[in-house]
């Protein structure tokens, strides 16, 4: 009954759902997403001129391939890219990888940990205590996690063939019981937004998302569904080395989300996204996501 709600509270499911299973694959990414795109965003996909950044995100799905973009978005395989690029000291601590959820062996486990797939976006399972964390239970979604084809369902091109995988990590906490979440919003190869992610998977506190420009001037922008957080927040204290680490691994890109960790005064480094929210992500106001796509210069621009 759970599904046929979505369904109806969401007409976009017909089209994700049978695409998530391979059943559109007939069609060409190109006349995917502008279909795609028209049933989210109730506009036509403009890709000859785009203008807006959930446009140009799409034009990039398109038209920006390079073989090392598998790698980055393989969430055990872009490990050995850090650490050849930047180093093993930004790795979150790693505890296994598995072929199958069926092959997680608590006991090899600590008390806290976090376990996702490899090959997609939010598959996400987080064990703050042992004692009362359903592992079976979590071990059933991540199985049928990894039948999902995440490049079939938003034809994400990096995507496309990355092996679907389960890895357990370390759990980050500070000594709140919170963690920030910097995503570096890198364009042209250089550093311009800063998207903060406070209580992302804390319970009983909001998830707040608040924008500040590469020099912590707060921005105003907002994105649906997602409130700024209203207190004062300082500069973090590896800003400096974060803006440069995040410009390093996108020196020779259109655009990358750089996503760090800063813990007890170490930076750690989270994952890359080249399409931030699947270039889907709706804005109330159009001025910020026209801001946004100015940031990004493309081939196409005039």
């Amino acid at each position: 009954m759970s599904k046929i709600k979505d369904f109806l509270d969401n007409p976009v499911y017909f089209i994700t759902s049978p695409a998530s299973k391979g059943y559109l694959d007939f069609l060409s990414d190109r006349a995917y997403l502008k279909l795609l795109y028209r049933a989210v965003m109730k506009r036509r996909l403009d890709l000859k001129t785009p203008k807006l950044y959930n446009e140009k995100l799409q034009w990039l799905k398109l038209y920006d391939r390079k073989d090392i973009y598998h790698k980055m978005v393989d969430k055990y395989d872009v490990r050995e890219y850090i650490s050849g690029t930047l180093g093993d000291e930004y790795l979150i601590k790693l505890y296994g990888v598995y072929d199958s959820a069926d092959e997680i062996d608590e006991n090899a486990l600590p008390e806290k940990y976090v376990l996702k797939c490899t090959h997609d976006s939010g598959s996400v399972e987080i064990c703050k205590d042992r004692s009362s964390f359903d592992l079976l239970a979590a071990k059933g979604r991540l199985n049928e996690a990894l039948k999902r084809n995440y490049y079939s369902t938003y034809r994400e091109w990096p995507y496309k063939g990355v092996k679907p995988r389960i890895i357990a990590e370390e759990f980050l906490e500070d000594e709140n019981g919170d963690l920030m979440d910097y995503k570096v919003m890198c364009f042209n190869g250089r550093a311009e937004v800063i998207e903060v992610h406070e209580n992302r998977f804390t319970e009983g506190k909001e998830h707040t998302q608040t924008f500040y420009d590469r020099d912590w001037n707060r921005l105003k922008i907002v994105q649906h569904g997602l409130n700024p957080c209203m207190e004062h927040r300082d500069r973090p204290e590896c800003a400096d080395e974060m803006l440069r680490l995040s410009e390093k691994i996108a020196a020779d890109m259109y655009h990358a989300r750089i996503d760090w960790y800063q813990l007890h005064g170490k930076l750690l480094f989270g994952e890359i996204t080249f399409y931030d929210g699947s270039g889907f992500e709706l804005f109330p106001n159009e001025e910020d996501e026209l801001y946004l796509g100015s940031l990004l210069k493309l081939p196409v621009d005039k």
